[in-house]
């Protein structure tokens, strides 16, 4: 019998202390942008640019044909966005396609695509409607199929790829009411009961929940004899006794995804379902993010090509003050932004993707950073699409349609790349994920002396490690090959951009130094110091995408495929990119941040409630977060499997 789970207490040491203990701790292949952050400007294992296999071209391009044949046919965007449901005969073409099962082995009944084909496939039918994109992504990236091939043994692969590669969605439940970016206080408890464990909680935002065949659901094992305990992963079929979807839920975009509300109450299951050893949950969900992150990138890159496409054909069109809107400069300047942005988008999503593909690199970060770049930009590159529209841009495509004009969905699409800012890791939680990486090298070092639980013969050994290290590693910060003339003159053709990437090398240089000084001002406070981190990390994301950008270019130049422009848009870029870059930099030491923090204070303690004062709150009362006490469903189950 199943004890109520108990929601664990767990100070911010210890919610540290879980994350830590979850992230891989070995770093046992390169990684380019690991090292970029250290200052060392590792361009040869980014270039060449890496190419997939001539069999893997072609089983993917076929496929590509396919489905857009599928999708111009079949789906009607319109219609699913007024109805917020992806037809069911859409679904069951999808599974016939194969589209369900693309990143699949086809040893199992799947395609066996890609990552670089998979995304271009999630790219082309998100561009069709969006919920589908993410239904397909949901149950690709994090449902069941990529936890159990990373993880999963001999006998769950053959027992449930192949429902998944064909008939079965699925679905991945983590989040819970009260538990969102810290699993430390996951409380859906799975208690051992002979051969099986006994789940019982509550899962929020279920992505693919509503329609899912199966679920991967992280449940926290006791510790006892013979259990190690914590939290542990496991595939649960969503017709079990006791699992109920209690609620469709609702956004302001996405308006078609089954996302949903799931109640697991004295639910059995298998130990033969449990994916992993007792404990690795945690190391399993964020080990299958490290590429399940790249579909939010393809999805940001789909939505920059569309944007460009409309910006073209509207700011020819409309003419202000006896010329075409694109020839004013004010707009002329987002649409150069959009253009280049895109190209430097698609470059980092395919570089980070081939390279997750050959499997040579570790590409955790370069896997995070193209997930939080891309959708910080998709998001800035859609509002000046509404911006370029003007009023058509924020009435809907109904309306637009409705009084005889084109029906172009701009204020849905920015409607629908909110989410990708919190998806998969919010902007905020991916700053800190990416500087803990970033400050790896320095907190191996130098970790034990900064700790303030160590004794002093620890800090003293620390420190003499670090001293060892720190010789070595600072003077290679003060010269190098971005100061030299003629370095990378193999990116010098009508357009350089050579220069672009000694840029590159001596910002890297500059970086490094930067996040050493502040590691020696704060040492142990560094890890709160989020505005700062945060600025680190996007200045290293903009040295990731100018250097995807410039290998991207050369790429297509020596490939004979639109060499000359892509050079210009990525030029383009590189000057946009570097200006915020010169931003960046001034505000790591020039900022808000303290008198920011008096402020919330105040805000908190109630200082600043008149200010508050003159309106009406329109929002209805009840609970910040809902009741998610165990027991038995109180309400209509509305699951509801395709078939």
């Amino acid at each position: 019998m199943s004890a109520p789970p108990t929601k664990p207490t767990v100070t911010e040491r210890e919610a540290r202390q879980v994350a830590e203990a979850a992230r891989q701790q070995e770093w046992r292949k390169p990684s380019f942008a690991k090292e970029l952050f250290l200052g060392r400007f590792r361009l040869d294992l980014i270039h060449p640019h890496p190419m997939p296999t001539d069999e893997a071209t072609q089983r993917g391009e076929e496929f590509l044909v396919k489905l857009r044949d599928f999708v111009e046919k079949k789906v009607d965007g319109a219609l699913i966005e007024r109805e917020g449901r992806i037809p069911d005969e859409v679904v069951n073409g999808l599974k016939d396609l194969g589209a369900f099962g693309m990143k699949i082995d086809t040893k199992y009944g799947g395609l066996g695509l890609t990552q670089v084909y998979y995304n271009k496939a999630l790219a082309l039918a998100g561009s069709a409607a969006p919920a589908i994109g993410v239904m397909l992504s949901a149950h690709q990236s994090i449902g069941v199929p990529q936890p159990l091939k990373l993880f999963g043994t001999p006998e769950q692969k053959e027992r449930f790829l192949p429902r998944c590669a064909r008939t079965d969605i699925s679905a991945f439940l983590l989040t819970e009411p009260d538990v969102g970016s810290d699993p430390a206080r996951l409380a859906t408890s799975a208690v051992p009961d002979g051969d099986d464990y006994v789940l019982d909680g509550v899962k929020l935002w279920t992505t693919n929940g509503v329609v899912a065949d199966l679920l991967v659901v992280m449940a926290r094992v006791p510790k006892s004899e013979g259990h190690k305990g914590g939290i542990t992963a496991f595939v649960v079929e969503t017709a079990s006794p006791g699992i109920t979807v209690e609620n469709r839920n609702a956004f302001m975009g996405l308006r078609g995804i089954e996302n949903g509300v799931t109640r697991l109450h004295r639910v059995r299951v298998p130990a033969a379902n449990r994916i992993g050893p007792e404990g690795a949950g945690l190391k399993i969900a964020l080990t299958t993010l490290n590429t399940g992150r790249l579909s939010l990138p393809a999805s940001c890159v789909a939505a920059g090509k569309w944007c460009l496409k409309i910006a073209r054909e509207w700011s020819a069109a409309r003419e202000q003050w006896g010329k075409p809107l694109a020839h004013h400069e004010a707009v002329g300047s987002k649409i150069s932004f959009i253009a280049a942005t895109t190209f430097a988008l698609e470059a980092v999503t395919d570089l980070a993707s081939q390279m997750a593909d050959e499997d040579r690199n570790d590409i955790r970060i370069e896997g995070a950073l193209a997930k939080l770049y891309a959708s910080e930009m998709a998001w800035l590159m859609a509002d000046d699409l509404v911006q370029i529209r003007g009023g058509r841009g924020f009435e809907t495509a109904d309306s637009l349609r409705a009084r005889g004009e084109r029906a172009v969905p701009a204020e849905q699409m920015l409607r629908d790349l909110r989410i990708n800012r919190i998806f998969e890791g919010s902007t905020e939680i991916m700053h800190l994920l990416i500087a803990r990486e970033a400050v790896d090298a320095h907190l191996t070092v130098a970790g034990d002396l900064i700790d303030p639980d160590k004794s002093l013969s620890d800090k003293a050994k620390a420190g003499a490690s670090a001293g060892v290290f720190y010789a070595k590693w600072l003077p290679k910060l003060v010269a190098g090959q971005g100061q030299l003339p003629y370095t990378y003159g193999e990116f010098k053709h009508e357009v350089d951009l050579s220069a672009h990437l000694r840029y590159v090398e001596r910002t890297a240089r500059k970086l490094a130094r930067s996040t050493f000084y502040a590691m020696s001002r704060w040492q142990g406070r560094m890890e709160s110091k989020q505005g700062f981190l945060g600025r680190i990390v996007d200045i290293g994301a903009e040295l990731f995408a100018m250097s995807a950008a410039c290998v991207r270019a050369e790429h297509l130049r020596s490939r004979g495929e639109n060499g000359r422009e892509a050079y210009q848009l990525a030029d383009t870029f590189c000057r946009q990119s570097r200006l915020r870059v010169e931003e960046l930099f001034g505000r790591l030491w020039s900022n808000t941040d303290d008198i920011d923090r008096k402020v919330v204070e105040g805000v908190l303690s109630g200082t600043y409630t008149w200010l508050e004062e003159g309106i009406i709150d329109p929002s209805d009362d009840g609970p910040w977060i809902a009741d998610a006490t165990p027991g038995p469903s109180e309400r209509d189950n509305v699951h509801r499997p395709i078939r």
